[in-house]
């Protein structure tokens, strides 16, 4: 039963949480609440398809740069103000987004929301290493999970409603009470003593390379299709790229505060878990982009419908973590957890690559249920088991590594499964080019502009959603694009077995009791504390501990164990006469 003590330091725990929950809510959120609203949002702001590509790419690109900046100056700075910070940006920029009059000013918005965003998700992880320690974080593992699988599947249906109901500069304004709330939570719960180092070195000739690098590489790899894999702008953005990232590793060896340390990849559980979170990477993002298109193009359901259809992932993604969370807290194994969760993974990716256009919605949902299940299993896990391993000093960068390189993966991931999806929906059209202008020729003497229009868009690649299409061309569609975004699910089967394996050779080390500012304290006070060179503790110089060090029959087994030796002579007892000086009291009598 729980002392008074410890249930008043378990409320300040949840007090804080509660704050850094709201602040990870309010960056889901913006991450997916226009999901089912921006064709709306575009249109209504008079924008081209290339700005409505940029609107969701910028946001991705200045999240996943900013991660890695965020994590180091959690390292060197008050993590406190670094919060507060990146919720001023997020609340500021929400509420410009919202009030954007052109597709441009939206897009300089929504990239500073990523910069906010992406502060937010770096710096709950770390601050919650410093609230908890990694042995009880799975208690509460199940919070953070449910955070996520609400503003997974609820932003885009919460996106949807305030679109249609109100307006859809709504989808932004949501945001700005839920950061103004977090910040005063924060403000009153979160104490948090950060030690500073003596001197603060920015790395700023480091952030400028991985900018580009990055930048370059998500923006080539947003546009490939557009592109082509083979093409100038290939050769120039992938160039450019691959020089900044070699200059980045080069600085990043000299410099004094690197801001991603090339150290950390010495360290094998920091490099695994690098491999593993691509798989999570592209099982978080594919399956959000695919499987919304394979409901609502390959069985003809709305926004709305389709975003409930995906609630078994988000439903397994939730109980997997609470229960495992449970559990890793309760026995203090994680290994086997992470396992299975690769493991599940790897079928779950395996199913959905099996779906057709009249596969068994329930049956659909059993495989996303089961992938989902496997990412809740993963996900948190490899971040603690990163930060578990990591020094209290490179919690920051570490925890940011990690994520930094599962947005990249991922998202390098899911452009390689629209390039799969494109090539295979290409082959099966002309493959039933007959079929198609057969169905075009039909719609067209009833309603020749609907016909331009089915035309136009599969001439042009795109996928229209087959709800109010006729049934002759939308039957060809449904089958054309389930085959196609299953081919593309394949895409994650290799990557998710890649992910099982470096799970399983993650090094299996137990997980620490104290937080991160607890490690802090005892690394400082151990030199203290620690015996004069030479001059061995008593634990080193005494086998025994204390205990046995006071109880007497141990004391005469060690003096025996030592006598046997022959290192030393088995001590004479001083409290009772030898029996040769008895033989010599009885012969005087």
């Amino acid at each position: 039963m729980s002392t008074p003590t410890e249930k008043k330091a378990n409320r300040r725990k949840l007090e804080a949480l509660s704050g850094l929950l709201l602040a990870m809510f309010c960056s889901m959120i913006s991450m997916t609440v226009v999901g089912s609203s921006l064709p709306v949002i575009v249109d209504d702001l008079n924008g081209t398809q290339t700005q409505y590509t940029w609107v969701v790419t910028m946001t991705l690109l200045t999240t996943a740069i900013s991660t890695p900046i965020w994590g180091k100056l959690a390292d060197l700075v008050n993590r406190k103000v670094l919060m507060l910070t990146a919720l001023v940006i997020f609340v500021l920029a929400s509420s410009g987004a919202g009030a954007s009059q052109t597709a441009e000013m939206l897009i300089i918005f929504r990239a500073l929301q990523g910069i906010g965003g992406g502060g937010l998700q770096a710096l709950s992880q770390v601050l919650m290493a410093d609230i908890l320690s990694p042995r009880e974080r799975g208690k509460y593992m199940g919070l953070f999970a449910g955070v996520m699988a609400v503003g997974t599947v609820g932003g885009p249906l919460l996106g949807g409603f305030l679109t249609d109901t109100i307006s859809w500069h709504w989808n932004f304004y949501v945001g700005v009470p839920l950061g103004i709330l977090a910040f005063i939570v924060l403000t009153k719960t979160l104490k948090i003593h950060q030690s500073k180092p003596e001197k603060v070195r920015i790395d700023y000739f480091g952030i400028v390379l991985l900018s580009v690098a990055a930048g370059f590489l998500l923006v080539w790899i947003s546009n490939v299709q557009t592109y082509g894999w083979i093409s100038v702008e290939t050769l120039y953005m992938v160039g450019t790229a691959v020089v900044a990232a070699v200059a980045f590793v080069i600085v990043e060896t000299k410099v004094a505060e690197p801001l991603i340390p090339m150290r950390l990849f010495r360290s094998p559980t920091f490099t695994l878990a690098v491999l593993a979170s691509i798989s999570i990477g592209v099982s978080m993002f594919g399956t959000s982009v695919y499987l919304a298109q394979y409901m609502q193009v390959s069985r003809g359901f709305g926004p709305t419908e389709a975003g409930l259809m995906t609630i078994p992932m988000a439903a397994g993604m939730l109980g997997a973590s609470v229960v495992v969370g449970g559990l890793v807290s309760k026995f203090g194994k994680w290994k086997p957890y992470l396992i299975l969760g690769g493991a599940l993974m790897v079928i779950g990716t395996s199913l959905l690559s099996t779906l057709e256009y009249d596969t068994s919605l329930w049956l659909a949902g059993v495989f996303m249920f089961v992938l989902g299940a496997g990412t809740g299993m993963t996900m948190q896990n490899l971040v603690l088991v990163v930060q578990n391993s990591s020094k209290p000093q490179e919690i920051g960068v570490a925890s940011s590594g990690v994520n930094f390189f599962r947005s990249v993966g991922g998202t390098v991931g899911v452009s390689v499964m629209g390039s799969v999806l494109g090539a295979s929906m290409t082959t099966q059209f002309t493959d039933r080019q007959a079929d198609v202008q057969q169905a075009i020729a039909e719609i067209a003497a009833e309603d020749p502009a609907a016909a331009k229009s089915v035309a136009e868009t599969l001439t042009s690649g795109g996928l229209p959603p087959t709800r109010d299409l006729p049934e002759s061309i939308a039957t060809i569609i449904e089958q054309v694009s389930a085959t196609a975004i299953s081919h593309a699910f394949l895409v994650g089967v290799p990557l998710a077995a890649l992910s099982l394996v470096a799970m399983c050779f993650l090094p299996n080390k137990p997980l620490n009791r104290k937080n991160t500012q607890e490690q802090l304290k005892a690394q400082k006070s151990a030199p203290a504390a620690a015996p004069a060179e030479g001059a061995a503790s008593d634990e080193e110089s005494d086998a025994w501990g204390e205990p046995e060090r006071t109880h007497l029959g141990y004391s005469e087994a060690r003096d025996v164990a030592l006598a046997s030796t022959g290192a030393v002579r088995l001590p004479v007892r001083t409290d009772t006469r030898d029996d040769d000086d008895d033989e010599n009291d009885d012969v005087a009598r």
